[in-house]
């Protein structure tokens, strides 16, 4: 398999699995504590974000060999970029249709997850050049 095939490969196990926890955590908030939908989004956010770093340094952008501190600053920074559209996305969809909180949010996780990979390839797990 070809490097990149494999880093996309590697990007679609962690990123099911970061987009499942924080599926997860939404609606395990909502229900364990009746805590609006968009309010449990940023508890998802967080615990999935570090789902997200985890497996994208150690799997998907390993071979590109960023320090880890300039890793993780620079990937929250595309993490919070992609929260924030997902959160105004979230919202949109919450306010304007009949779709149940739970499908919209997959909806809204499925369409940020293009734009965190073409960030992590190209930026955020970048090897510092000097």
């Amino acid at each position: 398999m070809s490097p990149v095939l494999q880093q996309i490969a590697w990007f679609i196990a962690v990123g099911t699995a970061s987009a499942a926890t924080h599926w997860l955590v939404v609606v395990g908030l909502v229900s364990a504590t009746a805590a609006p939908p968009l309010l449990a989004n940023v508890g998802g956010w967080l615990v999935a974000f570090m789902v997200s770093f985890a497996g994208h340094y150690t799997l998907t952008f390993r071979h590109q060999h960023a320090p880890l501190r300039q890793a993780a600053l620079r990937f929250f920074g595309v993490s919070a970029l992609g929260f924030a559209m997902n959160e105004a996305a979230y919202a949109v969809l919450l306010h304007t249709s009949a779709l149940p909180y739970e499908l919209s949010l997959a909806a809204v996780l499925i369409g940020v997850a293009f734009m965190t990979f073409v960030l992590g390839r190209f930026w955020a797990f970048r090897r510092a050049t000097h």
